[in-house]
Order: C-alpha cells, then structure tokens, then sequence
C-alpha cells in the first residue's frame, strides 16, 4: 500500500477538505482582532458556564476549581482589551462576567469575600 492510501498518511492540504498551513494563516489574518477577542470570550465564557453546573446535567459536569481559573483568564481578557474592542463589545462581556462571577459565589459551599472570587482582582468587588 502506497503513502497516499496509507491510514498513517499525512494529508498535504492540497485538497478542499483539508486546507494546507497557508490557507490557514491567510484566514485568520483577514479575521478583525476585535472578533478573535469575543470569540475567545464566549469561549471561556460557555466553559465557565458549563464547570459552573450551569449546562444540562450540570452536576455532572460542575466543577468550581475549573471555573475559577475559566472566569479569572476571562475577567483579565476583557479587562485588557476592553479599551481595543470598544464598550459596544466590552459591555455585554462585562455583564456576562459578573453573571457568572455571581454564579460562582452562589455555587459555593464557602463564598469567597467580596473581593477575593474570580476575577474580582481585575473587576472589583462583584455584588449582586
């Protein structure tokens, strides 16, 4: 059996199926950083969600520890970029933080103080 027809074959990216490293890197040059940015944030945003036990059959994949690191990486994503991306996108990134920053303080069996959850060091003291 040849290379090409081989199961261990290493695609060439020369086919409509499997883009090659410079389609690749041409892609994602013409994508705006402010849209990187919020995709990235609703990333981490929706995997904060989902560790939060937020997500169907939450319990199952709750899990605080998790969380913490999710919402702290994404209160200082969106606090450094916010003057770059504007408050058209910042704000509603804002509120989907402090949505999940109330989330965790009420997931706990021992809240954090004020001041002291994920991503407050960036944010402030978070209050429902």
């Amino acid at each position: 059996m040849s290379d090409a027809t081989s199961s261990n074959a290493v695609p060439d990216g020369n086919d409509e199926h499997n883009p090659g490293f410079d389609d690749l890197t041409r892609d994602i040059a013409d994508v705006p950083a402010v849209e990187v940015i919020t995709t990235v944030a609703v990333h981490l945003m929706s995997a904060a969600a989902v560790n939060l036990g937020l997500a169907e059959e939450g319990d199952k994949h709750k899990d605080l520890d998790e969380a913490r690191k999710l919402i702290q990486a994404l209160a200082g994503l969106i606090t450094a970029s916010a003057t770059e991306i504007s408050s058209f996108h910042a704000a509603p990134l804002r509120d989907g933080l402090k949505s999940l920053q109330l989330a965790f303080r009420e997931a706990s069996i021992v809240p954090d103080e004020p001041g002291q959850g994920p991503g407050e060091k960036y944010t402030g003291p978070v209050y429902g």
